[in-house]
């Protein structure tokens, strides 16, 4: 899965969510999906901008996040995934993916 459709599948599971904070994931040389929370939908871009939370995470990881297969929880237990900033505007991503 390339970037574009990474930003474009992250776009579509927020689009009906309650995220009112800005969360950026960092995924490494892959680049960089933002979600804006105070917009309403949320809106979903590539910009490396300022954000109340930085989550890092491989991409391989974060897509199977995104599709299901693996749990952010756990991956976070795991270490696999590293939240950096506001760990309750992480936590309102818990119902979205």
């Amino acid at each position: 899965m390339s970037l574009v459709e990474l930003t474009q599948a992250v776009r579509e599971k927020v689009s009906g969510s309650s995220i009112s904070s800005t969360i950026k994931f960092d995924l490494g040389d892959t680049g960089i999906i933002r979600i804006v929370g105070s917009k309403s939908p949320p809106e979903v871009d590539n910009e490396d901008a300022d954000a109340d939370c930085t989550i890092s995470v491989a991409e391989d990881d974060f897509r199977e996040i995104i599709d299901g297969t693996q749990n952010a929880q756990m991956a976070f237990m795991m270490g696999k995934l590293k939240v950096d900033g506001d760990m309750g505007a992480a936590m309102q991503l818990a119902s979205a993916l």
